[in-house]
């Protein structure tokens, strides 16, 4: 079977678009390792990028993580149209960031740069 390898630009290897961003939704992520796998990600310092990556890809929709992802790629009017009105904001605050900064060549580069840097620091000593 094929894994998809996140590349934190914006999109999966397969093209599907991420619905989290790893600078503004860390605490998301650290408060959903911790509850789906009991990993306090601020303690861990042996886990490698790809473990990391596998694992992020592995969150259930019953994380905070999950339940932010699963607001902002809602895509069926009828759901939306019976959001609360924090599900609202929540989604229009994402869709309005993105729609500024994610097609912007400047903030690809930033995540870029952000996603060699998390590399280097998930490297194992030789």
């Amino acid at each position: 079977m094929r894994r998809l390898r996140h590349d934190f630009e914006g999109k999966t290897k397969s093209n599907s678009p991420n619905y989290y961003d790893l600078f503004d939704d860390w605490e998301l992520i650290e408060a959903s390792f911790a509850q789906q796998y009991h990993i306090r990600l601020r303690d861990e310092d042996k886990m490698s990028w790809d473990e990391f990556t596998t694992l992020l890809a592995g969150l259930g929709p019953e994380t905070p993580l999950g339940s932010v992802v699963h607001i902002r790629a809602e895509k069926d009017s009828k759901k939306i149209k019976h959001f609360t009105p924090e599900q609202r904001r929540i989604r229009s605050e994402w869709f309005n960031r993105h729609k500024v900064e994610g097609g912007s060549e400047e903030y690809m580069q930033q995540m870029k740069m952000l996603s060699e840097a998390f590399k280097s620091l998930a490297k194992k000593p030789k």
